[in-house]
Formats: structure tokens, sequence, C-alpha cells
């Protein structure tokens, strides 16, 4: 840098002059900064690359601790969201999810003409929170994972971390997130980035508000949106309106991007937060879509991840006035509007039944096919003429669960488009279970090795007390609490509610008569963690060592 030298009094007064003379233009000019290649805010708004005004009307899904929900962004689309705010691991606290996991986000998202909010949640409540992780920390991971997002800044938006700060050291929060904003730039993001309040999301100490400008204007792309999460807090129509008004009239861009019904910490006032959103054109993401724990269950919007059943809150969010429904708008970038394609897919191939038992039974079918793509299969018992929809799923195949041993089923699937189309139904299969009580030659232990907050690790050992080998095998269980599956080695896993059905893997497939074989597991929790006591090896009940 050039040293600067001292001014005399009289090129003082002329700069002052001068200064006087330009303030006014000043005041209404914004820094020079990079043209976004996505997303981007102008003038307070979040506008997509083609300059259309875009107002997220969506939900939360808990991704990191049900990676194998993915079919979840299928119902949410179809529910008629046009976002989706998917929480994601650092490994900071949970599960990591790697690159190739992001990527298939992405995709999913995309496959579902869903703009796609990703947030990091290990930062939740830092400074209060035990192992929460920093703002600082959080942006390492997203450039740790940079490659899933490169190019992705049409349909993408960042959120650096969830609830940076919980109510200890969070004034801390306005250079922390100045940091993590630079952090990324300087790293390639061209991203929106999205920031969370302090105060667990709440911002009742008004640190986000107060300090917006500053932290918008440290942003060198002038692509941040700011995010207010509201719950207890604003239990009021005053203080909702007032809290977002602010943020309009400075110009500056806000987002509840989370919000429920009901809270541990009051009563938050649902339909105001609708209603002045709606009139000031603000955006919001309801939390969440299923898989609540520790308390807060009542803030699921469906039943244990089943679209068919609504709950309360989720009939109110989605079908309620100034609700997802009646005021989304899907995003321009996927080219078309929601009514515009009427033309459904092609049939799904005739299912094929395996791994059947007294309870359960695995479907597997051809793929349709569909000008847009095909976001999803429902599976369907047909009895008597009428039809009951079991299950739902974005891959080819789907574990039935819940059967009624030595009963005949027939199944049928139908796909599904992200315009809502339903292909025809596929031919069907017939398929008739096993007898119950049926004792097979195996015993099964099952054990935790290793248990953390939300999560465990657990290990199942398969023994043989036949006298023949084993050559492929398919064991079930069912957990007897909210457990779910989320890695696995030594066999691939299909979980549908608590029941769990895992096929072998190809160096676990052969089992020598008195031999055993072992397969490991991480798993999301969010209370007790009871052990299974029951297991079926290829349709026969097995004793439990």
């Amino acid at each position: 840098m050039r040293p600067r030298t001292p001014a005399s009094p009289r090129a003082v007064g002329l700069l002052a002059a001068l200064l006087g003379l330009l303030l006014p233009f000043l005041a209404f000019t914004t820094p020079a900064h990079a043209a976004p290649t996505g997303f981007r805010v102008e003038n307070g708004r979040l506008l997509e690359a083609s300059g259309n005004d875009f107002v997220m009307r969506g939900v939360n899904h808990a991704h990191t601790w049900y990676a194998d929900r993915t079919s979840s962004l299928a119902h949410i689309k179809a529910k008629g969201a046009n976002t989706v705010r998917v929480v994601l691991s650092s490994g900071d606290r949970w599960t990591r999810n790697d690159a190739a996991d992001v990527a298939d986000v992405v995709a999913q998202c995309k496959q579902n003409r869903l703009i796609c909010v990703l947030e990091v949640h290990d930062t939740t409540g830092y400074g209060e929170q035990s192992g929460a992780a920093t703002l600082s920390r959080a942006a390492d991971y997203w450039i740790s994972v940079q490659s899933a997002l490169a190019g992705q800044e049409d349909y993408v938006i960042v959120n650096i971390g969830n609830e940076p700060y919980g109510n200890t050291g969070y004034t801390a929060w306005t250079a922390d997130t100045k940091a993590a904003i630079q952090k990324l730039r300087d790293a390639g993001f061209d991203h929106t980035l999205m920031v969370d309040a302090p105060n667990w999301g709440q911002d009742w100490a008004f640190t986000m508000r107060d300090n917006a400008a500053s932290v918008f204007a440290a942003d060198p792309d002038a692509n941040t949106v700011f995010s207010i999460h509201m719950y207890g807090v604003f239990d009021t129509a005053a203080e909702i309106s007032d809290y977002l008004g602010r943020f309009v009239s400075a110009k500056l861009p806000i987002v509840v991007g989370e919000f429920g019904h009901n809270h541990s910490d009051g009563d938050p006032d649902e339909d105001t937060i609708l209603a002045v959103t709606q009139q000031l054109g603000l955006s919001y993401l309801g939390w969440s879509w299923s898989g609540n724990g520790g308390g807060v269950e009542y803030l699921d919007m469906v039943t244990n991840f089943d679209p068919n059943q609504l709950t309360s809150w989720g009939e109110r969010l989605f079908n309620g006035a100034n609700g997802i429904a009646a005021t989304s708008e899907e995003a321009a970038v996927y080219g078309s509007g929601p009514g515009d394609d009427t033309t459904a897919p092609t049939a799904p191939g005739t299912p094929a039944a395996s791994a059947v038992t007294a309870s359960s039974a695995t479907l597997t079918w051809g793929a349709a096919s569909d000008a847009n793509g095909v976001t999803g299969y429902d599976v369907v018992r047909i009895s008597g003429g009428a039809e009951t929809v079991l299950t739902t799923t974005a891959g080819t195949s789907a574990t039935v669960t819940g059967l009624t041993a030595d009963t005949a089923y027939t199944f049928a699937v139908y796909a599904r488009d992200a315009a809502g189309n339903r292909s025809q139904r596929s031919a069907t299969v017939t398929v008739t279970t096993s007898s119950g009580g049926t004792t097979g030659a195996c015993e099964i232990g099952y054990r935790v090795t290793g248990e953390w907050p939300g999560g465990f690790q657990g290990e199942v050992t398969v023994r043989n007390t036949g006298s023949s080998a084993v050559n492929g095998w398919t064991l079930t269980w069912t957990f007897p609490a909210d457990q779910r599956i989320t890695n696995m080695w030594g066999g691939t896993p299909t979980q549908s509610g608590s029941a769990v059905s895992v096929a072998s893997a190809s160096y676990t497939a052969s089992i020598p008569a008195s031999g055993s074989v072992s397969l490991g597991f991480t798993a999301s929790r969010t209370g007790a963690n009871p052990s299974p006591t029951a297991f079926g090896l290829n349709g026969a009940d097995c004793s439990v060592a």
C-alpha cells in the first residue's frame, strides 16, 4: 500500500465540499461486485438468473438422519412445494454427508424440480450446545464438498450453518458470519448464501437484525440472504410484522427459514407468519416433513414419512390459507409451469417378488420412462378391486412390511413425474407370505458397539446352525424405537418405517455350516436405543443369542 501524506487545510475543505456533492449519489450506489451466475439479490429481493422474482414455498427435510428417505423429495414436490431445505452434517456431531451424497441430493432436487437449500446442522447452538461447530468449520465443510455444488448456482442456495449461536457469546455472530462469507467467496463459491440468526435462530437480542446491513455489505458478491427461525419468540402478530417489516424497509433479503405451529418455548403465531410473508412476498420454509423426536414430534407434517398421512400441522401448512398449495410457484429455471406437462410416464414393468417372509416381501420392477423424468413410484395393494398405497419410493424396488403370515397379496406399481402425472398401473404380482413361527437353522447376535447423542454403531452376527451352507440370504428385523440405519457394511439395507431388510453382500452371501458372518452399521436415533428382539433369515425365524 502506498503511504499517505497529510492533506493541507485547503485541500481538506475542498474534499469535504466534493463529498457533500457526491454523498446523495453514493448513498444509492451499491459497491461493485461479481455478477452472480445463478440466483442473485437485488433491492432486497431474491431473483433467479433469468431475473424472475423467486419466493420460496417449502419445507425442511432431515436428510442427514434419514438418508434413505430421498423419496420424501418427490412427496414434498407433489404437495406443491417449490423448495426444500435439506439438513446435512459436516461430521462434527452426526454422520458426515460426503460430496457424493450431496451431489445425489442436488440431483434428486433437480429431478423433482425443487430449489435446494442446503444447510450444515452441526453449528446449532454454538457457544451453548456442547460439541457444536463454528461457522468457520461449516465453511470448511462446504469447501470440502464444493465439487458437488460447482455449476449448480441456478438450483442450490448454500445455508452456511444452522442456528449458529445459542444464547451465549452470540455477539460474535456478526464477525464470524462475515468471515465465513468471505472464506466461501475466496474459495470460489458463486452461490447465493443464506445465514441464520443467532439465539437458536430466533434473534431475540436483534443481533442479526441490527447488523444485517454490514454483513450484506461484507459479501463481495452482494448475494447473501438472511434467515430467521420463528418459534416461541414470535408469538404475536406485532413481533412478526415488525421484524420482517424492518428488513423489507431496509431492502435486505429475509427468509423465514424455519417455523412451526407450536413449540416447547412458546406458541408461535403461524397464521400471522403465513399471512405476512404472503403480503410482503417473502419466502418461508416450515419445519419439518417427518422424523422429529425429543418431544417435538408434533412438528411432523406427515406421520412416519407417509405422504398420505398429513398431520394437522401438515394440513395447515400445505392446504390452509396462505399455505404452500395456494401460493407456491415453480422456479422458472425448470422451464415450464407445473400445469404445462400433461403427459404421464409409461407404466412400470411387472413387479417381481423376492425375500418373502411371514410379514414382508421385496418387490422389484422395470423403470418407467417420461420426457421430463420419473420422480417416484407408488406401490399399491389390490384387494377386491380397491387399491391401497403401501409405500412410495424414488427407486425401482421396495420392501412392503406388516403383512400377515400364510396370506396371498396382490401388488402393482404406478410411476409419477414432477408435474404430478401418474402412469397406467403396472401388471400385478401375487405373493403368498410364508407360515409364521418356522424356526430356521440360524442364530443372530446383535450388539451396540458405540453410542453418541443422536446416533449409534451396531453389529449383527448371523450364525448358520444347520448342517448345510447358506448361499445368499435376506435378514429382517424390526427396531423397537425410531432407529434409522444411515450406513451399512456387509449387506445392503432397505428400511420402511421401523422394519429393516438386509440383503447379503457378495462377500457375506455364503455362510458355511456352523459358520457365521458379521455386518456393521451406523444409525440415527432421537431417544432410547432398545435392541430388536426377533430376526428372520430367508423367511424363517432365528434364535437370538
